[in-house]
């Protein structure tokens, strides 16, 4: 089964994190992964590092035979990312810093994490997918 992913915005993020944390259970890995908002007038990430970081991170969950869920969380636009407030900063199960972001989400807490300069690394994803099975 290839990768099921599911969308949140910051406003629609406890619901579909609920959804994410209910059928966590039905597969191997749990990934969430922490994106800036795409651009409309580019239809890219406002984020260089999510540009480069999306594609790699995509390519390997197409790669995996295992069931694996993917929350996409995108942070909102570059001010509402840069506000010391933004509540994925400052929530204790986030604690982002950067954008992009992926964690490993298993037995309702974060087991470990890419954070932007390293989460286009392909081996380093490959590592962290493999913890969380």
């Amino acid at each position: 089964m290839p990768a099921k992913i599911m969308d949140a915005t910051v406003s629609s993020f406890d619901q579909v994190f609920e959804n994410f944390r209910n059928e966590a259970v039905n597969y191997k890995a749990n990934l969430i992964l922490f994106l800036a908002d795409k651009d409309p007038t580019t239809s890219l990430s406002w984020c260089p590092d999510c540009v480069r970081a999306e594609p790699i991170i995509y390519k390997k969950l197409e790669a995996l035979s295992d069931d694996v869920v993917l929350l996409r969380a995108y942070v909102g636009d570059r001010p509402t990312w840069r506000n010391p407030q933004h509540p994925w900063r400052i929530d204790s199960r986030f604690q982002l810093k950067g954008v992009p972001t992926l964690v490993c989400w298993e037995k309702e807490s974060v087991s470990s994490r890419l954070e932007d300069h390293e989460a286009h690394l392909e081996d380093k994803i490959d590592s962290l997918i493999a913890a969380g099975k």
